[in-house]
């Protein structure tokens, strides 16, 4: 059989502070600490991501991408020449 406590002291409201005391502290800069999740991929999954990216991309795109100096479209531009020319 439970039976309730007969001998407790009430609660003691609390003061609430004034002044500088009762101001927030600063809010800290650092990404860890404002409660959200960072990653960092590595080499390898930066790699796959672009290619994806590359593979999703229409010729134009692709074209107007190594025109402007990008490695990896110029590279993608010289592998579908090369595959063309095996296939004639």
């Amino acid at each position: 059989m439970v039976s309730g406590v007969s001998n407790a002291a009430p609660a003691q409201p609390v003061a609430q502070p004034t002044g500088k005391a009762a101001q927030k502290p600063a809010q800290s800069k650092h990404p860890a600490d404002s409660g959200t999740d960072s990653v960092q991929l590595s080499g390898a999954a930066q790699a796959l991501l672009a290619a994806r990216q590359e593979a999703r991309e229409t010729p134009a795109q692709t074209a107007r991408e190594a025109n402007q100096g990008d490695r990896q479209a110029k590279n993608l531009l010289a592998k579908e020449a090369a595959q063309k020319q095996t296939t004639k």
